[in-house]
């Protein structure tokens, strides 16, 4: 069978479902639960349920929290191999840990109890509406997200704005029902010859529940104890039942929303007074507004519902049918900046005598799923064959906004208009093929192949004329008909690994992928990973692979201008020549070298002792590039048909345009450790004590120059990807479970953050960047340096077992309302963004106080 051929079927996830059901880290079920009910009369199907009882019994060993850890599917193709035994550093979270981190949403929940994965601050515009995780300091294009090892789709709203993450349409993972998972796995190393594209940070392997049976419901809520706003709330529910006699479906569900928090801030605009030499907006109007009305600086208010179902069936004695299916749809809203009540243009005081505060909103719809087949003993073989269709529709609008233009040439102007609408689609195939033996009837070995075809669609669609006419509406001007479009690709791909026992206590992988992209053309990937337990107390573990990461559809299509009070910021299409004019070339893949080197540790029994270096160097990534301010970014987006709108206050940097680049290389260098162990105190209960660091940094070592000559990153990009994320995170936990009790209190340092921030409205007017001599405000060559200082974080929950079904818990997440350090005020734009909103450090909502209540039957 030739590679084309098999493609057809398509890819990868041997490993997942070819042995049965993933079964819950955590549960405690009795063992006659566990196993299927059948007639005395049906000896061989008993002598099945039996090994399958005796099989879930060899996959129970202690995890980090001291609950019960499964067998793994991520990072081998072994059929046999725990997290402590895995040749790649892999880490489980199970369900009880995620629930224990007080957060609702799965993004915040992986980021409060994994050090690897951190959050930006805040995020910007359209992009504040969809989570966005960083692992490794890297984008989040670069962390690839399974769900039960297959791809998972990515969304389809880009986020355009400029900062460490630009240009990601990631996973979101908070449209997966978190009540839904079992556990995580996280690969913590480069997986693109196992998983193709995106794989360089690492792997999340989300693992869902399949019981067939138990009932759990739970409810939370909670607010930030010091502001008093940002109210939240989840109820969720989740059941097994059976299908026939040796069938299961499990589903469940999740209902979310969240109202705004918002910093407390004063605008420079309605403060009443101007620094010297500052000539930034002064309100001096007849109507009366509250200093603090700017809420730029917010989270979204949300509301999203949340479904899954997991079902699967014995079809013959060696074939199982399995499926499941996901949908969410989320309505959130976020704040743009506050429109003061002047008598500008802008403001529009008849539409809005007040001011206002527009707002960017997301009306989502997100679904996927799976239909498979796997099988045992074709030829040997175990076997899995799969299709997997995910979809993310997204409708973008303006609320509470006006098209001052329009509302001056015709005396009308929508205060609610439909900017833009996106889907991004994706359809996977898979067939995969393993098969255990061993070579010369000595050396023992799994050897897996399989095939993958893809494809993929991404469509703008254009906003209504209102939101893109006379320049466009306040905050967010609407795509255009020049902007729309229909893109597609197919990718083929075909792996083949090896592992190999050639000693007792060692282990060596060998794995290599081919993929094929009718857009941006071929990639050859490869991995060697080994193992050597030198005693049962310590192992020794190493890998060296190379990979890559293929441009996106958005990446390689998306517009767009973003209308600020006293700015526009223009995102060129790559492909176009306007931005070809400014420097702009096409795109082409990301590819990464990537060497982990560790070593396993059991100095005494139950002390768990993990450390891991690894260094990622990857050239050409795409990020963004050929900043232009004036004359010729006036040119480019008139080339593009976009008229600009009055500003209420023009400089020669007002007007600014960008482009995706491959513009730069760098090299990331780190140090992981991880350490846990359980004192078990009898009358006095459990105390598990737990440990996880990550020291991570990361370099630029190129620069690329665009087509005119100019380097493509100025000092501002080049510390988005470098300091913007937290130079090193450790997490230390402590669960002490005694009788009904059980009390969790974690400790979280976050290390220091620098970016280089903009000049903003106080600063002076006289003040020249010296560099090419224009003003200092709103520079894009000039900046400055900001630090945000290291952090400790405290966080509580107290839970109560009332009895075998109920259990109660309060807690609270950053007790001490620890916030990012405050920016100066010359940095500080309008006033309303006190915090470096970039900076992947410290939550800027403060301390987070809530309850949560759980039933299980």
């Amino acid at each position: 069978m030739n590679i084309r051929k098999l493609a057809l079927y398509s890819t990868f996830l041997s490993v997942s479902f070819s042995t049965g059901s993933v079964m819950a880290a955590t549960t405690k079920a009795p063992a006659d639960q566990l196993k299927t009910p059948v007639h005395k009369s049906q000896a061989k199907a008993a002598g099945r349920a039996a090994v399958q009882k005796d099989a879930m019994r060899s996959r129970q060993v202690k995890s980090v929290s001291g609950g019960e850890e499964g067998l793994i599917v991520t990072g081998t193709h072994a059929t046999n191999r725990h997290a402590r035994q895995s040749t790649n550093p892999i880490t489980v979270l199970s369900s009880a840990t995620l629930r224990r981190s007080g957060q609702m949403n799965l993004a915040d929940a992986l980021a409060k109890t994994y050090p690897s994965i951190n959050m930006s601050t805040m995020g910007n515009d359209a992009g504040a509406l969809t989570s966005f995780i960083r692992m490794r300091g890297l984008n989040p294009n670069q962390v690839l997200v399974l769900l039960d090892g297959k791809r998972r789709h990515t969304t389809a709203n880009i986020n355009a704005d400029a900062g460490p993450n630009f240009g990601a349409t990631p996973v979101d993972l908070n449209m997966i029902p978190a009540n839904m998972i079992d556990h995580i796995e996280v690969l913590e190393d480069g997986a693109a010859a196992m998983y193709g594209s995106d794989a360089i940070a690492g792997v999340v392997n989300i693992i869902t529940k399949k019981q067939d049976h138990g009932l759990s419901m739970s409810a939370q809520t909670g607010a930030n104890a010091y502001n008093g706003d940002g109210w939240q709330y989840q109820l969720n529910a989740d059941g097994g039942l059976k299908l026939g006699r040796d069938g299961y479906m499990h589903i469940s569900g999740q209902v979310y929303h969240t109202d705004h928090f918002v910093t407390n801030t004063v605008d420079n605009r309605l403060a009443g007074y101007v620094p010297a030499g500052a000539a930034n907006e002064l309100y001096t109007g007849s109507v009366k507004v509250p200093k603090n009305s700017n809420k730029i600086m917010s989270t979204p208010e949300e509301t999203r519902e949340n479904l899954g179902i997991d079902f699967g069936k014995k079809l013959t004695d060696n074939v199982d049918f399995y499926g499941q299916v996901t949908y969410a749809h989320r309505h959130a809203e976020a704040y743009e900046n506050y429109r003061v009540p002047s008598g500008s243009s802008a403001s529009n005081p008849e539409l809005f005598p007040s001011g206002y505060s527009p707002l960017e909103t997301i009306d989502e719809n997100d679904y996927a799923a799976t239909l498979g087949l796997k099988g045992r003993h074709f030829f040997g073989f175990d076997w899995d064959l799969s299709s997997t269709w995910g979809e993310d529709l997204d409708k973008i609008s303006n609320q509470n906004t006006t098209n001052p233009n329009m509302y001056a040439a015709t005396g009308y102007s929508p205060t609610t208009v439909r900017t833009s609408n996106f889907r991004l689609a994706q359809w996977t195939n898979n067939l995969d093929f393993r098969r255990n033996f061993k070579i010369a009837n000595v050396v023992p070995m799994t050897l897996a192949f399989g095939g993958e075809h893809r494809l993929e669609q991404y469509t703008i669609l254009a906003g209504e004329p209102a939101s893109y006419e006379y320049g466009g509406t306040s905050a967010l001007a609407g795509l255009t008909p020049q902007d729309a479009g229909k893109w597609d690709r197919d990718v083929w791909a075909a792996y083949l690994d090896g592992d190999f026992h050639p000693l007792k206590n060692w282990d060596l992988d060998f794995a290599g992928r081919f993929e094929h992209y009718t857009d941006v053309g071929n990639t050859e990937n490869g991995k060697i990973s080994t193992r050597y337990d030198i005693t049962r107390r310590i192992g020794l573990r190493a890998t060296i692979s190379n990979g890559f990461r293929a441009p996106t559809m958005a990446e390689q299509h998306y517009s767009a201008i973003n209308v600020g009070p006293t700015s526009v910021l223009g995102l060129l299409p790559v492909s176009s020549s306007e931005a070809r004019a400014t420097g702009a070339s096409p795109l082409k893949p990301e590819r990464s070298t990537s060497a982990t080197g560790g070593i396993v540790l059991e100095p005494i029994d139950g002390f768990h002792i993990e450390t891991d270096v690894y260094q990622i160097n990857i050239r050409d990534r795409v990020v963004q590039g050929g900043n232009v301010t004036g004359a010729p970014a006036i040119a480019a987006l008139e080339g593009m048909g976009v008229s600009l709108p009055a500003l209420t206050q023009l400089s020669e940097n007002s007007v600014q345009t960008y482009y995706f680049t491959n513009g730069a290389s760098t090299r990331t260098q780190g140090l992981d450790i991880k350490a846990d162990y359980m004192f078990r105190m009898h009358r006095y209960g459990n105390l598990t004590l737990s440990m996880a660091l990550d020291l991570n940094r990361t370099r630029l070592t190129h620069n690329g120059m665009s087509s005119t000559g100019s380097p493509l990153l100025n000092a501002q990009n080049i510390a988005y990807l470098t300091t913007a994320y937290p130079r090193s995170k450790i997490i230390l936990n402590a669960l002490w479970t005694v009788g009904k009790w059980d009390i969790n209190v974690r400790q979280t340092r976050y290390g220091e953050t620098t970016d280089m921030m903009t000049y903003q409205d106080w600063t002076p007017t006289a003040a020249i960047c010296p560099i090419d001599g224009k003003q200092l405000s709103q520079s894009s060559s000039c900046f400055a340096q900001f630090k945000n200082s290291p952090r400790w974080l405290t966080d509580l929950e107290i839970g109560y077992r009332v009895n075998s079904r109920w259990h109660v818990a309060v807690g609270a997440n950053n007790v001490f309302n620890i916030r990012p350090r405050k920016l100066p005020g010359e940095l500080n734009q309008l006033g309303g963004n006190p915090y470096d909103t970039f900076s992947s450090q410290v939550p800027m909502t403060g301390g987070y106080y809530y309850g949560r209540v759980n039933f299980t039957l």
